[in-house]
């Protein structure tokens, strides 16, 4: 099984042209709450609606509105916290992030700086089979998401969508613990699939609703280290953050181009300038955006129309008893009651709805091994193809689960049952009833299967004197044998019954 006791990440070192460098990476991961309401108003969160029709009086920052908190974004944030194994703060507060943007009504975002709804918790970051990384996550703080300016609309004016002004917003912030792109994505990766178990955010990168903002910086070898004994920032170089990178793909490019420029810039006797940058997918580059501000930049004040926010530990607790099963103890409980590889098992619970269709599969066949077997290999390599997922798929799991025992119950051999899939995939219908109304039915009668052997071996003289010679051959009969039957033949039971009448 895993281990998922702490193990020292191995930092990607880049060589320069005089030294070898080493990536130190934190992460600001901004996910949207699922929630059918936003964080202070009533308004719709609905995606794709027309522009400014979710928008409420108090999103628009109308004279004399005044926010109301949401309950189950605050519970919703409560339940990611648990779910990173994070410390719930009963008491936090909310403050003033002042700054200017024309999608931003109130000339202010509303957020938690001083004191954040969420401490210290953790991600465990699967890297490959038997080996985990610890990512530690220094705060989650709920605020409001802005709206959305748009420029490509008209070439001489930009237009400003108000739909996603006060959208509730996590903002999961790491401790600088990535050591490279690929722990970078996979950190990315997992926290996406803890959220989507936990119901807490979609994860819908396209849209938008789960967007990380990415810091990079380079040291030489062994200043990590001396960071990590001192909590000392000075061991480590000036980071610059990339904002809004919405696919991991891209969060690994930029990654990697941002390392090169910075070494390059601190070998040629250059300094990195502290700044926010944009990366470009079509160039395959970062630009600079702003010089990166500091939180005495926006002014940070506790926001005068909200009261500090006290919750009860009973209410936390609550929470916490209806937390679901999450990823690592289902991947462990998979490979501990049904025998999967960690692979398998990994394979199985990357989403939760892939999870529900395997146990459903295996409550009908009883048979956890085969059952992951079919869904992995057959399923999903069949959605794969034609580009869906499990929630598209034609085959029930009672579909699925009764093929299984049919090749349990030796009515059907392998090959026959990947026909019946097809039929199934293609056409729909209870697997025993096709196998019934087309006679797929495998044959068992050993005397059926012995007349069948007998006929072949007669029709091949030569062929047995070679199998004789080189037993290895005996499996050509063991085809026509099959051939000859349509494939419905027992193979245990054909391979058996040659090797007797050859006398190997």
């Amino acid at each position: 099984m895993l281990d998922l006791s702490f193990q020292p990440p191995k930092p990607k070192v880049i060589a320069g042209a005089k030294y070898d460098w080493e990536l130190v990476i934190g992460m600001e991961i901004h996910a949207q709450v699922s929630s059918q309401a936003k964080l202070f108003s009533g308004a719709s969160t609905k995606f794709g609606a027309e522009p400014n029709s979710n928008v409420s009086f108090i999103d628009a920052a109308m004279p004399g509105m005044l926010p109301v908190i949401n309950e189950y974004c605050i519970e919703q944030a409560v339940r990611t916290g648990l779910g990173l194994k994070a410390s719930i703060n009963l008491k936090s507060a909310f403050d003033r992030k002042n700054y200017f943007y024309p999608d931003l009504p109130q000339g202010y975002q509303i957020s938690q700086l001083y004191e954040p709804l969420v401490g210290e918790g953790e991600v465990i970051v699967d890297m490959e089979p038997g080996v985990a990384r610890r990512v530690r996550i220094e705060r989650i703080h709920v605020e409001q998401d802005a709206g959305k300016s748009i420029h490509d609309m008209d070439p001489a004016m930009s237009f400003v969508d108000l739909n996603r002004t006060g959208v509730a917003l996590m903002e999961i912030v790491s401790r600088p613990d990535i050591r490279g792109p690929e722990e970078a994505a996979a950190y990315v990766t997992k926290l996406r699939q803890i959220l989507r178990y936990l119901g807490t955010c979609d994860g819908n990168m396209q849209n938008g609703n789960l967007r990380a903002d990415v810091n990079v910086s380079i040291c030489r070898p062994g200043q990590y280290e001396k960071y990590q004994e001192t909590q000392d920032f000075s061991h480590l170089g000036t980071r610059c953050e990339i904002k809004n990178m919405n696919s991991m793909r891209f969060i690994q490019q930029a990654i990697e181009y941002e390392a090169r420029r910075q070494i390059a810039i601190v070998e040629a006797g250059g300094k990195v300038d502290q700044e926010t940058r944009l990366y470009d997918p079509d160039k395959g580059e970062t630009r600079s955006m702003r010089s990166k501000e500091e939180a005495h930049d926006y002014r940070y004040f506790p926001d005068p129309d909200l009261l500090p926010l006290e919750i009860e530990q009973a209410w936390v607790d609550e929470i916490a008893a209806s937390l679901p099963e999450l990823p690592d103890e289902k991947k462990a409980r998979f490979v501990g009651d049904f025998g999967l590889s960690e692979y398998d098992a990994s394979v199985l619970t990357a989403e939760t709805q892939n999870a529900a269709y395997f146990e459903a599969v295996v409550a009908e066949c009883g048979d956890g091994k085969l059952a992951a077997n079919w869904v992995i290999n057959e399923l999903f390599g069949r959605l794969k193809k034609e580009d869906h997922d499990i929630t598209e798929t034609p085959v029930t799991p009672a579909q699925l689960g009764g093929i299984i025992t049919l090749i349990k119950a030796g009515d059907i051999s392998g090959k026959i049952a990947k026909d019946v899939f097809e039929i199934v995939y293609t056409e729909g219908g209870d697997p025993a009833q096709i196998v019934a109304d087309k006679g797929l039915k495998q044959v068992t009668d050993t005397g059926a299967i012995e007349t069948a052997v007998d006929e072949v071996i007669a029709a091949n003289p030569a062929q047995v004197e070679k199998a004789k010679a080189n037993p290895k051959l005996a499996g050509w009969f063991v085809g026509q044998v099959m051939k000859a039957t349509g494939g419905k033949a027992n193979p245990a039971a054909v391979n058996q019954i040659v090797t007797e009448k050859l006398g190997l």
